[in-house]
Formats: structure tokens, sequence, C-alpha cells
């Protein structure tokens, strides 16, 4: 049985944020994710999760400013400070939610410097990351983005990120297979999915070309579902989907493809 979480940054945005979980627990959902947590304390976090039967699957470590455009600095040469600072702060709001995974973005590449750099800085500061968050029990995600939603995204391809995945061990770092991002990078998804599933930690789901709800565009799902579940997939599905209108309308998708 494939488990389904909300993603409370796009979905149930009819009401405000804190009031979505209990929207997410009455649709359903047994788990929750969204993209940051540090605007609000953490006991009201776990007062919401906890009130509402809720699971933490997932969060962001922060991103840098992220209204200013960041959009993650692990791969930044000069930001190695503020990047440890920032995941100490995820790894404590991660142990007080019992989340036991944190995604942490990779950032934009700036255009002066050479890719190379940028990807051994990555790689060094996801080491680090990698070996604060084992010993508190939780694995870090690291996810391919499509350069049409965040155009300069240093990780691009499922490609690139499995070979980090291994490179630092599967059992500390996760692939964060998001099928929306995946289909517009590559397409290929079976053969992606059936070749990666040994390094998946986390798969997300929304339609192409919208980012809307499954069976809004052109993915297959009914096919997409079935063998994410011949495969033997047991983690968490995050529907990190934009609703094409009111939301609890739009999860009649899981009725449609008996999920």
């Amino acid at each position: 049985m494939l488990r389904f979480c909300a993603n409370l940054s796009m979905m149930f945005q009819e009401v405000p944020f804190l009031d979505r979980f209990e929207q997410a627990a009455r649709a359903g959902f047994e788990g929750v994710e969204f993209l940051f947590p540090y605007d609000y304390p953490v006991v009201e976090l776990r007062a919401r999760l906890s009130g509402n039967g809720l699971k933490q699957v997932l969060f962001n470590a922060p991103p840098g400013d992220f209204s200013a455009g960041e959009r993650g600095i692990t791969c930044l040469p000069g930001r190695e400070a503020e990047f440890r600072e920032g995941f100490k702060r995820a790894l404590d709001y991660a142990v007080a939610l019992d989340c036991r995974q944190v995604h942490v973005m990779a950032g934009l590449a700036p255009a002066a410097t050479p890719w190379l750099s940028l990807m051994t800085h990555y790689v060094n500061n996801l080491a680090w990351a990698a070996e604060q968050a084992q010993a508190a029990g939780i694995r870090l995600m690291i996810e391919p983005i499509n350069h049409r939603d965040m155009p300069g995204y240093l990780l691009n391809t499922t490609e690139q990120a499995a070979a980090i995945v291994e490179a630092l061990g599967p059992e500390r770092v996760g692939l964060q297979f998001d099928i929306y991002h995946c289909q517009i990078t590559e397409g290929d998804l079976t053969r992606k999915l059936e070749a990666l599933m040994p390094l998946i930690g986390h798969i997300q789901i929304a339609d192409v070309p919208d980012r809307h709800e499954p069976g809004t565009g052109e993915i297959g799902w009914d096919h997409i579902f079935r063998r994410i579940a011949a495969l033997g997939y047991k983690g968490w599905i995050g529907c990190e989907y934009r609703p094409a209108g009111n939301t609890l309308e739009g999860l009649t998708w899981r009725q449609r493809y008996s999920v």
C-alpha cells in the first residue's frame, strides 16, 4: 500500500499554514511535508502534528535568503559557516518533530565559478552534514531540480544525484526522486525508478506541465503507481503539487488511481 503525505506549502492554501495540518488529517493523510519550519516555534508545530495524529515526513534545511532568490547555499564557496549553523538548526527541528529526513538544497550556480569547484563544495558540505545527521538518526535527502522551474540549480539529473548518494553512502544520504522534475529533465520515468529504487529515500509527485495533481497532465499515473508498488517502495510519497482548484475537490485522483 503506497503512503502519501500532504505538502502543506502547496496544498490547502485555502486556510492559513497552521490550519493546514487539520485539513490534511481530515482529508485522510497520515503524514505531512513542507518547505521550511523555521517561522514557527517547534512546540507549536509539534502540537499541530500530535493533535491531528500526523507524522512529519520531510522538510528542507535553511536555504539562505529564500525571499531574495537563494535556493540553498551548500555549493557556494565562502558560505560554509552559515551552512553549518543553518543545518544545526534544521537538526534541532528534525529531532524535536521526530522527522527522520531533511532535504538539503544544493543552490544556484554562480556563472563565474567553475562547476567542479561548486560541486566539490556541495559534496564536502553534504559529507559533513551527513555525519552530523547520522548521529541523530536522520538521513539527508538530495533532489535534482529541473532548469525550467529553477534556472541555474546545480543538481539537475538523477545520474548526478545517484553518484553523490553512492559516494557518501545511501544509509546516510538518499535520493529524493521528484517525478515532476525527472519527467521535465530526463523522462524515461519507469526505467529511472527501476534503476534507482535502491537509492531512493523519498518520492514526490506532480503532473507535467503545470505541476497540478495527478491526472491533469501527460504522465501515466496508473502505470507509475503500480510500478512503484511492484518495486517494493516502502517510503512516503509527497504530494508536492499546486492544486488546480480547491485542494479537497482535487483529491479525487486518489480514487481514480485506487491509491
